[in-house]
């Protein structure tokens, strides 16, 4: 898994990184499907004028597997019977909580260097 380094040179936090934790948080909830995943994303952010595209978070998955963190395999869609689906899944819980813990500390930083600029501006 790649590192990602801590407040040297950047400003706010990377897109990529922001769809990857909302991609490890619906294969926490059993959200197990791409389309929905991308769906469920587009809805939850239009209101702040943010609409990832699809290319966007199916490299944020792919990235995810080629990190060891997620695993996707097919499955027959329910009441179809040749129509299979991707499913995502876990290959390593520990990985993806981990790089959780690396958001979470990007987003921190982030929220607060915004929240300084509106104190000292506005």
């Amino acid at each position: 898994m790649k590192k990602m380094p801590r407040g040297e040179g950047k400003f706010l936090i990377k897109q990529r990184a922001f769809i990857k934790l909302f991609m490890i948080k619906f294969v926490e909830e059993n959200r197990l499907y791409g389309m929905q995943a991308m769906d469920e994303l587009k809805a939850a952010f239009k209101q702040f004028g943010y609409e990832p595209n699809h290319s966007e978070i199916y490299r944020s998955l792919h990235e995810l597997i080629d990190d060891g963190i997620l695993k996707r395999h097919k499955k027959l869609q329910e009441g179809a019977k040749y129509k299979e689906v991707v499913i995502y899944q876990f290959d390593d819980y520990e990985k993806a909580k981990l790089y959780k813990k690396q958001v979470k500390t990007d987003l921190d930083r982030s929220i607060n260097l915004l929240r300084k600029a509106v104190e000292d501006v506005f």
